[in-house]
């Protein structure tokens, strides 16, 4: 003679159901399924780390080129080469929307390397002119300068790593079963690529 186990009451049911679907959840957590989405918003952190720098690079060429207009006024294309440069990297915008766009990417990378060349043509002026030399304004905006340099050095490379790493999950298992199944709408992304040799330093401000 055999017996039925009775059946369990909804409510119950309920529960069990809720259990095992949280069991699976986490047990889907632990293999890395949260990763891409996870190294997504790293590589968006990183990125927005390399604009705030760019940013306060732009914001102190302004006092830069009128204290140096102060002492060497006849340096007049010099400075209109900055200020031109400055214009166009600060018109070029990547963010989160355009982050996947690779031309936009580079053209904004190319717009910054030329504003560093004019930059640095810039500083090479003030070999000439001792008193600009000893400006205590002049001097505090150059540290300040070259502290951005190495900031921005220091964000496009963390950036760079981000990217790396966030790609090197999609193209490798089980991040890439993951991709395809889930993700598939995020891409790979591009990566700065030097266009000068020794782009991917910070240039050299002091003398």
């Amino acid at each position: 003679m055999t017996t039925n186990m009775p059946a369990l009451p909804t409510a119950q049911r309920q529960v069990w159901r809720w259990a095992l679907l949280l069991s699976l959840l986490l047990s889907l957590s632990g293999c890395g399924i949260n990763n891409i989405p996870t190294l997504d918003e790293k590589v968006k952190s990183a990125w927005s780390q390399v604009e705030s720098q760019y940013q306060r690079r732009a914001d102190l060429i302004p006092n830069l080129v009128e204290t140096v207009k102060g002492f060497a006024a006849q340096e007049r294309e010099t400075l209109e080469a900055v200020t031109d440069a400055r214009s166009r990297a600060t018109s070029i915008q990547v963010d989160a929307d355009t982050l996947n766009d690779p031309e936009q990417l580079q053209r904004f990378e190319d717009a910054q390397q030329q504003l560093s060349g004019a930059l640095s043509r810039l500083m090479a002026v003030s070999e000439r002119y001792p008193d600009l030399r000893s400006s205590q304004n002049f001097l505090s905006l150059q540290s300040q300068l070259e502290g951005t340099e190495n900031r921005i050095a220091v964000a496009r490379r963390d950036f760079i790593q981000a990217v790396e790493t966030y790609n090197t999950e999609i193209r490798t298992f089980p991040g890439k079963i993951w991709h395809s199944l889930l993700y598939s709408d995020l891409p790979l992304r591009d990566n700065f690529q030097a266009t000068t040799e020794g782009a991917e330093e910070a240039p050299q401000v002091n003398f």
